[in-house]
């Protein structure tokens, strides 16, 4: 597989029936698909979706709690996930970082469980506009120390990790990140990696106001492994659009 798409749902759709038909229109697409395809549903949808979704396209849920088991209600564990056959866990989003905050110490203590349960990660991180508007260096020393914090103790492989470089400023708002803006991030965490923990090859995304019409820009490049997808993976022309654009 080449660069992979993630569709993330957030808190999408309002019905199965929806979830159901967008899963379809993915799909149908999927068919001729050369990269890999990763829809990131809601809970109460999973399990559905995972009896229904084709060998091209993979399940992620959205969050998770850092604990198998036990008194913490509302909360979904790792060993629930790799029981219902999903394979990706989305950690760190920045939405749920603004709005929940949730820290960096309690994403390391999901990123770890995830991991010891046999689940693959697609872990966020990203500057907010303040720090954006202080320069790259400000920027940089901010992810590098998501990333030292994120993933402390966690041994890697090029298998169960994904990064995506999503910052909070471009998320939602419809003005996406410069591409060689991210290619310039996204080339700065690939080099942590290599250096720091000798992995050369884990992918990293960009996510951020992604959709149809502006993906050719981000992956044309190279340095870019994918894109994470929000609003527009509801629609189903967008969704055409992307995966279309991949090719």
């Amino acid at each position: 597989m080449g660069k992979t798409i993630i569709f993330n749902w957030k808190m999408n759709p309002e019905t199965l029936k929806e979830a159901k038909d967008i899963l379809n229109a993915v799909k149908k697409l999927s068919q001729s698909a050369k990269q890999k395809i990763i829809i990131a549903s809601p809970f109460v949808y999973l399990e559905t979706l995972v009896k229904s979704k084709n060998k091209k396209i993979e399940l992620a849920s959205q969050d998770v709690f850092w604990q198998e088991k036990g008194s913490y209600t509302g909360e979904i564990s790792p060993t629930m996930l790799k029981n219902m056959e999903i394979e990706w866990v989305i950690i760190g989003h920045s939405e749920r970082r603004q709005h929940l905050n949730e820290t960096d110490e309690m994403i390391n203590k999901k990123v770890l469980a995830v991991l010891k349960a046999g689940l693959k990660v697609i872990l966020c991180v990203g500057e907010n506009s303040a720090i954006r508007k202080k320069g790259d260096k400000t920027i940089m020393d901010f992810i590098k120390k998501q990333l030292d914090k994120d993933l402390k103790n966690v041994e890697y492989s090029v298998n169960n990790l994904i990064i995506a470089y999503e910052p909070i400023w471009a998320i939602g708002t419809g003005i996406p990140c410069k591409s060689e803006d991210a290619v310039k991030i996204i080339k700065f965490v690939k080099k942590i990696l290599n250096t720091k923990y000798k992995i050369q090859n884990t992918k990293i995304l960009y996510g951020g106001s992604v959709n149809g019409e502006n993906i050719v820009n981000f992956v044309k490049y190279k340095e870019i492994d994918g894109v994470l997808v929000g609003a527009a993976s509801l629609k189903k022309e967008a969704i055409k659009n992307i995966i279309n654009k991949f090719k």
